[in-house]
C-alpha cells in the first residue's frame, strides 16, 4: 500500500513543483527538473544524509518516468489546474505522511536507532525537503516553514509511528493510524489555518544592551 500511495504522491509533487516554475517563467527544462527536485529531492537529501548509496532514484527509473514526464504534462493542462486544487491538497497530505514514514523505515533498516531523533529526522527530511528545495531554487521563502502546520505535521507522524513500533502494534494498523492522524492534522491546518507562532524582528526593533554594534536606524 506504502509503495503505490508513494506513487501517487512524488506524480502530485512533481505536478505542483511544475506550476511553481511556471509562476516563474521558466522554460521546458527548468519545469521538468524543477518536478523531479520536488518529487524527489527529500528522498535524494535523505540518502546522502545517512550515507545511504546508490541515492534510491537511481536504482528505481521508473520514478523518473513518473516525475518529469508528469511535470511536463502540467505545461499542457495547467489552465485547468485550478479545478484539482483540492485534490492537490489531498495528494500533497498524502505525500507528507508517506515520505515521513518512508524516511523513518530507511533509518531503521540503516541501524539508526540510537538515537530516534536520528530517525526522526531522516523522515521530516524525506517529508519536507523537496519542497524547501523547490522554493529556494524558484526564490522563494520555503513554504513549508511559516505557513499551515507542515514540517510539525511531518514530526508528529514520525513521532507517532516509531511510538506505535516501539509498542509492537500491528505495521498495518501503524501504518493507518499514523495516515489518518497525518492527513487530518494537514487538513485541519489547511482548514482553519493553523500555524506555529511567528517571530518578527527588523533591524533596530530590539537591541542587547550589552551588544557594542551602533545602530543603523539613526537611534
Amino acid at each position: 500500500m506504502l509503495d503505490y500511495i508513494f506513487m501517487i504522491a512524488i506524480t502530485g509533487e512533481a505536478m505542483s513543483g511544475a506550476l511553481v516554475a511556471g509562476r516563474r517563467n521558466m522554460d521546458i527544462f527548468g519545469v521538468a527538473f524543477i518536478a523531479f527536485v520536488t518529487a524527489l529531492g527529500g528522498g535524494t537529501v535523505r540518502d546522502m544524509l545517512l550515507g545511504n548509496f546508490p541515492v534510491n532514484w537511481t536504482q528505481n527509473p521508473i520514478y523518473i518516468y513518473l516525475t518529469i514526464p508528469a511535470g511536463l504534462f502540467t505545461i499542457i493542462v495547467a489552465r485547468y489546474m485550478h479545478r484539482l486544487h483540492r485534490l492537490f491538497l489531498v495528494t500533497d497530505a498524502m505525500g507528507l505522511v508517506a515520505f515521513t514514514v518512508i524516511g523513518c523505515n530507511i533509518a531503521l533498516k540503516l541501524d539508526y536507532n540510537y538515537p530516534i531523533v536520528v530517525v526522526i529526522m531522516a523522515g521530516i527530511t524525506t517529508g519536507i525537503f523537496g519542497g524547501i528545495l523547490r522554493d529556494i531554487l524558484c526564490n522563494r521563502t520555503p513554504m513549508v516553514l511559516h505557513k499551515e502546520l507542515y514540517a510539525s505535521v511531518s514530526l508528529i507522524v514520525a513521532l507517532f509511528y516509531l511510538t506505535l513500533i516501539h509498542l509492537n502494534v500491528n505495521h498495518d494498523i501503524n501504518l493507518l493510524a499514523s495516515f489518518c492522524l497525518g492527513m487530518g492534522l494537514r487538513m485541519a491546518a489547511i482548514r482553519w489555518s493553523l500555524s506555529l507562532p511567528t517571530f518578527s524582528y527588523k533591524e533596530g526593533s530590539w537591541r542587547d544592551e550589552n551588544d557594542p554594534t551602533p545602530p543603523t536606524d539613526g537611534s
